[in-house]
Parts: structure tokens; C-alpha cells; sequence
């Protein structure tokens, strides 16, 4: 690592004021991401401004039609919350597929969702459920707020707070795993609410993405087999030595259906 400035603000507004008054200065939330790539010498920040003593951060609320859940709140905190499991139960069933123990233990949902790791679980359950990302400053759309390769429409200097996931009548999630990091290779959440279907993909492109063509035809026969009649194009899609890009767009399609008989079930 190189030299920096480590702090560890009490409050929200200490956090910005001191991300405002440094040269080069970046957040640790958990550090499941930033801390691995500080070692290897890819990120250099003057300072780094720990979040985890800010307590504002972190907690869980659950209403009828909404689940919030704090910026810094621990995997582990979700997938244990009975709350949550009685609301949405896929959201638990998705953080506890994250990694192992110990990265659940550290790593947090505001980290998870700002970093947009193409890999990363939760952005699924952000566009598939339809949440809203909320920060110090706004509220920004599930749809909206991945853009790219760890890349989202945070400006420099926002902190998620918490994000909105609405209730779902009911929803499934599925992954192929990476035996060794337990990342998504491909992860489907399906979702059906009031109005329509929502299917939220990870692992496949660049970002997390909604499959419209899948969520047409679910929304026309929400049944599994229905998921056979769609063409999964595969460009864009990434490819490396875990998949290529067309055995990607062929697991969209398996989690999808997986995701739909778990939804059913």
C-alpha cells in the first residue's frame, strides 16, 4: 500500500466535510473490494474515510410495502433479519449466497451496490425488485443508477444511506457460482408485483441489467418453461476464463427459470 490518511468520522456530516477538504479521498465501507486493490497498488487515495463508526448508517426498517436497509449494514445482518424474512424473503436468500461467513460478516450492502462489481449479488435485487438508492443528497431509481463497469450515478462525495426495496408477492433468485469466490458467473432475480414482472441480471454484462424480453413473456405465462421461447443475445456480455459470453447468456436463461420455480414454489 502507499501512504495515506486513514479517519473514522462519528457523523454523516463529518464523513463529507473531510471527503470535501481532502486531495484524493475515498470511503471504506466494508473493504471486501477497496482494501485487495489498495495492496496491489491499483487504487492510491490521500485519504480513506471509515464509515463504519457513523451509526446512522446502519439498521434495518420494514413496513407492508417497503424494506430499508442501511448503507453499512453487514450481509450477515440481512440474511439473518427475521423481518425481512417474513416481507421479502429473497433479499435473505440473495445476501446468503454472498461470498463465505467471514466476507458476510464485513462486507455491507452500501459497499456491494456503489462498488457495481459486475459479479456482485445484491445490484440484482436492486433492479429486480425495482429499489431506490438513497443518498445524502437524493433518491436515484434502481434502473438508473448502474451505468457500467463499476460504474454507477453516484457524483463523488455521495453516500448511499439506504436503499428501498418495495415488497414483493413473492420473487426467486438463482446463481452459478464461482466455486472458489462464490461471485455470480450469472444471477436471475425474478420478481412479480401488482403491475408486472421484473427480472434483474448480475454477472452476465458489464453492470446489473433488467431482461425485458424475459420479463415479457413471464409477464404473459409466469411459468418456466415460458423462458424457452427467448433469445438471450450474448453481445456485450462479458467473457473471461470462468465463462465465455455465450455460455453466460446460456445461464441467464437456466437462473431465470430456476429463479421462476423458486418464485412459484
Amino acid at each position: 500500500m502507499y501512504q495515506f490518511n486513514y479517519h473514522k468520522p462519528a457523523s454523516l456530516n463529518d464523513a463529507i466535510s473531510i471527503f470535501q477538504g481532502s486531495d484524493d479521498p475515498m470511503y471504506l465501507s466494508g473493504g471486501m473490494t477497496l482494501i485487495p486493490t489498495m495492496k496491489q497498488r491499483l487504487a492510491a487515495p490521500t485519504d480513506l474515510i471509515d464509515l463504519s463508526g457513523i451509526a446512522e448508517l446502519t439498521g434495518i426498517s420494514v413496513s407492508d410495502t417497503v424494506v430499508s436497509v442501511g448503507g453499512f449494514t453487514p450481509h450477515n445482518v440481512v440474511a439473518g433479519s427475521r423481518e425481512i424474512a417474513a416481507k421479502l424473503p429473497v433479499l435473505c436468500d440473495l445476501v446468503g449466497l454472498i461470498g463465505d461467513n467471514q466476507v458476510r460478516n464485513r462486507g455491507t450492502m452500501g459497499g456491494s451496490v456503489a462498488n457495481s462489481d459486475p459479479a456482485a449479488d445484491y445490484p440484482a435485487a436492486v433492479v429486480g425488485l425495482g429499489a431506490t438508492v438513497v443518498t445524502q443528497e437524493r433518491e436515484i431509481a434502481g434502473d438508473d443508477f448502474f451505468k457500467d463497469l463499476f460504474e454507477t450515478a453516484l457524483n463523488p462525495g455521495e453516500i448511499i444511506t439506504r436503499i428501498d426495496f418495495p415488497v414483493a408477492k413473492r420473487a426467486g433468485y438463482s446463481k452459478f457460482p464461482n466455486p472458489a469466490s462464490r461471485y455470480a458467473v450469472v444471477g436471475v432475480l425474478v420478481a412479480e408485483f401488482s403491475d408486472g414482472v421484473r427480472v434483474g441480471v448480475t454477472g452476465a454484462g458489464p453492470c446489473a441489467f433488467r431482461a425485458t424480453g424475459i420479463e415479457n413473456v413471464l409477464n404473459a405465462d409466469l411459468e418456466p418453461g415460458a423462458i424457452d421461447s427467448v433469445e438471450v443475445p450474448d453481445a456485450g456480455f462479458n467473457s473471461d476464463l470462468h465463462a465465455s459470453a455465450e455460455y453466460r447468456a446460456h445461464l441467464v436463461k437456466v437462473m431465470a427459470k430456476r429463479a421462476t420455480e423458486a418464485l412459484l414454489a
